[in-house]
């Protein structure tokens, strides 16, 4: 790490890259265990917060399943909080085009570790992709 306390924007955008290829794991190692994670509901650990979420949306996609593209980092350094806009292009397995925009709002402790989330984001479609993906349809076959 740098001189400063907390990960500079470039060490940032370097962590989150790894979601472009889909490797999440090197993103969550550098997420507390205990973080405090709010989005569609509050999470207070890391893994409450994936199986809600991303191994929820990854049962609903085609493969390669979702890939986020980082699109900018703001913050880092000497502050403890920073901003990660990422872009998410997806199918979901009912050709439902899945583009979403998340921006997320994380804290750094001085490890280096994100303690800290408050996640934006389309949750319509994400409500959309869930309830047409994961749920059996109740209609009568055609």
């Amino acid at each position: 790490m740098a001189t400063s306390k907390y990960p500079s924007r470039a060490e940032i955008e370097s962590i989150f890259k790894n979601m472009e290829t889909g490797n999440f794991d090197q993103v969550f190692k550098r997420v507390s265990p205990n973080v405090d994670w709010t989005v569609m509901g509050h999470y207070t650990t890391l893994s409450s917060f994936q199986s809600a979420t991303f191994a929820r949306l990854a049962a609903v996609m085609k493969e390669p399943g979702i890939k986020l593209k980082v699109r900018n980092v703001i913050g880092g350094g000497d502050e403890p909080w920073a901003v990660v806009e990422l872009i998410a292009d997806a199918v979901c397995k009912n050709d439902l085009k899945f583009e979403n925009t998340y921006a997320w709002v994380m804290r750094f402790d001085e490890e280096g570790m994100v303690v800290q989330v408050r996640a934006y984001l389309d949750s319509t479609l994400v409500k959309q992709a869930i309830e047409e993906n994961e749920c059996p349809s109740r209609r009568a076959p055609v």
